[in-house]
């Protein structure tokens, strides 16, 4: 299978993971008018687990090192089995939540509170699970991160103060998404071997990891996607045959597309995590908290209600996004 030999290309995968968590919830806001978001994240779903398994079969199928992907399947052991199956159901619960507040508050704000919360809270478990990096460097990456989250959030607030709304909603749901989100990647990185040259025994190779993910992803999908069709917070109540009925091959693939990003995202990020640690390639992946928010700000306009003399929290937000990245990269060479 292929497996990645250095650091410096595992942080370019990373990157790659960057942008694809940054940019999946385009595809939502893409279909948004004509497709209730409930009937998407059925597409959405389904293309992670696509991905994975073209992936498993591919990528994690030739070559002289690792194990095979049909190969690791046959030899699992159940309680690994098991984790990368609750890792999927964690992050899919999570990641509800967030589309949900993205449908109420947008892409510049669901993200950076409940993504950046989601990076401390997950830099923080991996780390302790499997510590890579200088923590000192690391940490104060992830602080600076933190308080990238608080400036928006502040943004926010400006905002709803001008129109006179309630920001309680957004930002309450955002904060469960970002809770939640941050214990997914644990169980997925405790469910593979440290070594991917070499396997441990009975322990998953990451291609192999992924497809459970997606499989636990999609099966919990029947009970979180189905309450939140019939009993939404958000939007209105939508039934299975809606999804025929009211869907275009063009919104399907939509959906599907945004899944397929997701998922790349997701699999370079594992595929990276052996030379650069879990809590590294969680953190610098979830740096897509950023790229969102420059999606949001400058694209889809979601700020435009921001008076001008709050600028300066957008600005201080970014410095403190990059910033935070970068030390998040120079911990594992410090």
């Amino acid at each position: 299978m292929y497996i990645i030999s250095s650091y410096f290309v595992a942080v370019l995968f990373c990157i790659i993971t960057m942008l694809c968590w940054g940019s999946w919830a385009n595809t939502q806001k893409l279909s948004s008018k004509k497709w209730p978001f409930q009937l998407f994240y059925w597409d959405y779903a389904l293309g992670i687990l696509i991905v994975t398994l073209l992936l498993a079969f591919t990528l994690g199928s030739y070559g002289d090192e690792g194990r095979s992907f049909l190969l690791d399947i046959k030899q699992a052991q159940g309680k690994f089995i098991a984790s990368a199956l609750v890792s999927g159901i964690i992050f899919n619960f999570a990641n509800l939540l967030l589309v949900i507040a993205i449908d109420i508050a947008g892409m510049a704000i669901a993200f950076p509170i409940g993504i950046g919360i989601a990076l401390v809270l997950g830099v923080i478990t991996n780390y302790i699970d499997n510590p890579e990096g200088n923590p000192t460097i690391l940490f104060a990456g992830v602080l600076l991160i933190a308080i990238a989250v608080i400036f928006d959030a502040l943004a926010y607030k400006n905002i709803l103060k001008k129109s006179k709304q309630k920001p309680l909603k957004g930002i309450i749901i955002s904060l469960l998404a970002g809770i939640a989100m941050g214990f997914f990647y644990k169980y997925i990185a405790q469910s593979m071997s440290l070594d991917f040259v070499s396997p441990e025994v009975g322990k998953l190779t990451p291609y192999t990891a992924l497809v459970i993910f997606a499989v636990g992803l999609l099966a919990s999908n029947f009970l979180f996607n189905t309450v939140n069709m019939y009993k939404p917070i958000s939007g209105k109540a939508v039934k299975y045959k809606d999804y025929i009925k009211l869907g275009s091959p063009k919104l399907h693939l939509i959906g599907l597309l945004g899944g397929i990003i997701w998922g790349i995202g997701m699999s370079f990020s594992i595929i990276a995590s052996e030379q650069a640690g879990p809590a590294i390639a969680y953190g610098l992946g979830q740096g897509a908290t950023m790229i969102a928010a420059i999606w949001g700000v400058f694209i889809w306009k979601e700020l435009k209600d921001l008076p001008k003399s709050k600028n300066w929290l957008i600005i201080l937000m970014f410095i403190c996004f990059i910033l935070g990245l970068g030390l998040i990269i120079y911990s594992r060479i410090a």
